[in-house]
């Protein structure tokens, strides 16, 4: 029992260092499973053993970081069914929901292998791979809880004692804290990338 009490206090922790959220969002503004369209756009470069100028750099931190919202917000409906627990997801909506993630996995692996493979601006090169940290292992808890909390229901219902892998949590909310999120985002002020995420307003 005590370790169910710390995982809900880990993502209680969680919530509080998620994205900042517009206050005037209303409960009609949440999308239902139905409405959700997948994003068509995610981060792609065939380029290799390149220098990258800056306007390129730029263009594709925004593409990145654009996809990755849309991305998040059209896997939240799905997370809120999941996380709730009271439903599950119907076939089509399980299908929807598979797409959505395959399509978060490669639009993070295709900006960190356009990162490592070619040469960025100096002066982008730290910043670019805290950004890729940040997304990569924002996702990771995201769909690592829906993952946990779907295994803990199964535990519970077969009578088992759930056991909840707390580590690999932690290791990321390392990662993914609002101290991270402020660098990212001082970034992307000081070099003018203008970007939907993390609240921001293009």
């Amino acid at each position: 029992m005590r370790r169910i009490s710390y995982f809900f206090l880990v993502l209680l922790i969680l919530n509080g260092c998620s994205q900042k959220e517009n206050i005037e969002d209303t409960e009609d503004e949440i999308l239902s499973t139905q409405d959700v369209e997948i994003p068509r756009t995610i981060f792609t470069s065939e380029k290799r053993n390149e220098k990258i100028d800056e306007e390129e750099s730029k263009l594709s931190i925004k593409t990145y970081l654009d996809s990755y919202e849309e991305l998040t917000n059209a896997s939240t409906p799905f997370l809120d069914i999941l996380y709730d627990g009271e439903d599950s997801l119907n076939e089509n909506e399980l299908e929807k929901f598979d797409k959505i993630t395959k399509l978060t996995k490669e639009n993070d692996e295709n900006f960190s292998s356009f990162m490592l493979k070619n040469t960025l601006p100096e002066e982008y090169q730290a910043e670019t791979k805290r950004i890729s940290r940040y997304i990569t292992a924002s996702n990771e808890i995201l769909y690592g809880l829906d993952e946990t909390l779907s295994n803990i229901t199964d535990d519970l219902n077969e009578g088992k004692i759930p056991k909840i892998n707390i580590g690999a949590i932690k290791s990321n909310t390392k990662v993914v804290n609002g101290r991270e999120q402020k660098k990212i985002e001082d970034f992307l002020d000081k070099k003018g990338i203008k970007t939907k995420a993390f609240g921001r307003e293009i």
